[in-house]
Formats: C-alpha cells, structure tokens, sequence
C-alpha cells in the first residue's frame, strides 16, 4: 500500500485543513456547556458538508472515500474541538440503521443524527450478561403492533442525555441464546424508561442503568427479523470496535513525548533519559501498527467490505495502551501527579477512565477471544451452552 496522498488526496487534505483553520478554533473547549458546544460544531460541520462524510449525500453525507473520511479526522484531530457525543450514533447505530431500517426511517432519523440534533446511545450490556451479550434477559413480548420491554440495561454511555437508543431483547428464550434475540430502536423518552446515572471513580457519570417497564415499541422500529438480533448486533458491534480502536493526541504517544520533553528528571530534560526515550518509542511503534491497521480497514471499505473482526485489534492495543500511558506520566509529573491540575487534570482522568475503556465495547478477554479464533483461526473455546435452551441454561439464582 502506498501511504502517500494521491494528488485527489493531497487537495482534499487541503481544502479540510483551511475549512478546520477557519471554523474550528471557535470551538476550543473554553467552558459552558459541553454538549451544547458539540452539537454546534456538528452542525457547523454538517452544514458546510464536512459531518459523516461517507454517508450518502441523501442522508447528509458526502460519499467521500473512507481515506478521505479518515484524512478528515487525521486533521480535526489539531484542534481542541469537543467530541466523543457523536461516536455510538454516528458510527455504531447509523450504520446498522442504513443496513436494515426501512427508506422512510433513513430519512427521518440520518439528516437528525449527522447534524447532531439528536443523540443516541446503545442498549446492549446487562447486569446479569457479563462479557457475553447473548446472555441478556430483557425481555420482548409481541402485543399486537407492538411489543413490551422490561428489564434493564446498565454502562450505557449518554443515555442521561441521548434522544433515541439501539436496542437488543430477548424474544425468545426456549431456543439457544443466540436465537432468540430482537433488535429495535426506540425514544429514550418513552413511557416506562427510567435512566440512573452511575458514579465513576473519577467523580464523573458518564455511564448509566436504564430500566425498563412495560415499555411499548412499535413493531415498526424492529431492525432485521425477529429473532434475528444477534446477527443485527454483529453489524453494531463491528463498526463499534472500528469507531472506539485507536489511540492519540493527548492520551497517546505525543502526549507522552510532549510531557516527557517538559518535564525533569534528574537534572535533565525526561526525554534524554534512556528508559524514557525507549518506552515512549514502544509506544510510537505500537500506534504505528494501530495506524496502518486502520489503514488496512479502510482500503477493505473502499473495496464494499464490512469491518471485520481485525477491528479488535485496535480496540484491545489502544485501552491498555492509554492506561500505560497515563500511568507513565503520572509518574513523570511526580508529587504533581497527584494533582487534577497538572497538565490540566488530562493524565490523572485517563487514568481513572482508562480501566472502562478496557471493558466497553468487549472486555479484553473477549477481543483476544475473537483474534485467536476468528482472525487467527485458532480453536474455539469449548461453550456448552452454545445450543441449549435458554431458559434451560443453569443460572446462579438455581
């Protein structure tokens, strides 16, 4: 592959580069409300043509190449912009929304969701289910035209300020786990559904429970068959691990070269140190591979391929590569590491956010499950419940 922008490239860089230069400086973070100055820029961006833009044009996209998607990001990541509010609708749902929801909801729900009018979140992950998402137990009962959800849902980033949600259930339980789930979408602000904030470790609350009770979604807003969940939460999962795989900027190896060159240790520069300089060139290499991995993602993009499951990859390298090197330059800002104020609080929050990064989106353990078997082709590991009965399935409460 060659790496180098082709003259088409070169020009798109360009133009993205002047267009950020005089519109994104507006929106450094300078304080006041962070949701609200995210849906501006989005805007903003979706107004002059630079939101999504491998989306179809009729959605509000560009149909851009996904190097030039990616040469987008490459340099809107120069600027201090706000971001992160966007990643579950834009890169998880709206996918799986154009792969199965009908022509009408394409059109209602992509124009809102690439403008940033409306933010949405994903239902997956439950108390009970652990790791394994099959395992969930919030239930769906056909009613009519409708169907009834009760459960509960937890670590549901946004849901406290999400629009609309992604959601997996239990249809069925008297086939094998993996069979008996159905997939909807549906308002957040619906009648039954009840959003508990939960407080992080880092005194932020990001994540959330969400109950429900007798909550009633339109057959309508089923996305694929019923009973078909699991193959609908495939496609979800798999630009989710493209979405959230990757490290940089402050958190990545430039953070820790910028620190590192800031800094002393001893009674010179941390950077001239030996083990300094030969951690931080591990890390280097180590989002080097990241980089061309994803570059390896989008050249299968640009053919019509789906991600696969190399995604995994980048997801499993850069969680715990963040917590190194937050760790590291902790250690690097000494007694001031123990302070929310050196370097504005930007290590010790990656820090105590980074053992969540290694959870959502599948454990580490669960990604190097799917490396070795799917990427690797190694054995499976042995599931005796693979094709029983779900509700046949022994449980602790037995």
């Amino acid at each position: 592959m060659d790496f180098n922008d082709t003259d088409t490239e070169a020009t798109f860089r360009a133009e993205a580069r002047d267009w950020l230069a005089g519109n994104a400086p507006e929106f450094a973070a300078t304080g006041g409300d962070a949701l609200e100055r995210a849906k501006a820029w989005q805007l903003r961006k979706y107004e002059a043509g630079w939101a999504c833009l491998r989306w179809p044009k009729e959605y509000g996209g560009r149909g851009a190449t996904p190097t030039e998607a990616a040469i987008f990001v490459e340099e809107e990541s120069r600027f201090d912009v706000p971001a992160g509010f966007f990643t579950i609708g834009q890169g998880m749902a709206a996918p799986t929304m154009m792969a199965y929801a009908s022509d009408e909801q394409k059109e209602r729900f992509l124009p809102k969701l690439g403008s940033g009018e409306e933010v949405w979140c994903q239902l997956f992950s439950e108390p009970a289910g652990g790791s394994d998402l099959a395992a969930l137990r919030t239930r769906a009962e056909k009613d009519g035209d409708e169907w009834v959800i009760n459960g509960q849902k937890i670590w549901t980033s946004g849901a406290h300020y999400s629009d609309y949600a992604i959601l997996v259930t239990r249809s069925d339980a008297e086939v094998p786990k993996h069979q008996g789930l159905t997939y909807f979408f549906l308002d957040m602000k619906s009648q039954g559904v009840e959003v508990r904030p939960i407080k992080q470790i880092s005194g932020a609350s990001n994540f959330n429970e969400v109950y429900f009770t007798d909550v009633r979604i339109p057959d309508a807003q089923r996305l694929g068959g019923v009973g078909q969940g699991w193959q609908v939460a495939i496609t979800t999962l798999m630009n989710e691990r493209a979405a959230i795989g990757g490290a940089g900027g402050a958190m990545g190896f430039e953070g820790a070269m910028s620190l590192a060159a800031s800094v002393e240790l001893g009674d010179a520069p941390a950077i001239e140190d030996r083990d300094v300089r030969s951690r931080l060139a591990d890390w280097y290499c180590r989002e080097s591979g990241l980089r061309f991995t994803r570059y390896r993602t989008q050249s299968a993009l640009s053919r019509g391929e789906t991600p696969g499951p190399e995604n995994s990859i980048g997801k499993l390298v850069s969680a715990k590569q963040t917590q190194d090197i937050a760790s590291f330059c902790i250690d690097l800002l000494d007694m001031a590491g123990t302070s929310m104020e050196a370097a504005d609080g930007t290590f010790q929050l990656g820090y105590l956010g980074a053992p969540g990064s290694r959870i959502a989106g599948g454990t580490d353990e669960i990604l190097l499950n799917i490396i070795a078997e799917r990427v690797l082709g190694l054995p499976g590991d042995i599931r005796v419940d693979k094709s029983v009965p779900f509700n046949e399935i022994p449980t602790g409460q037995q």
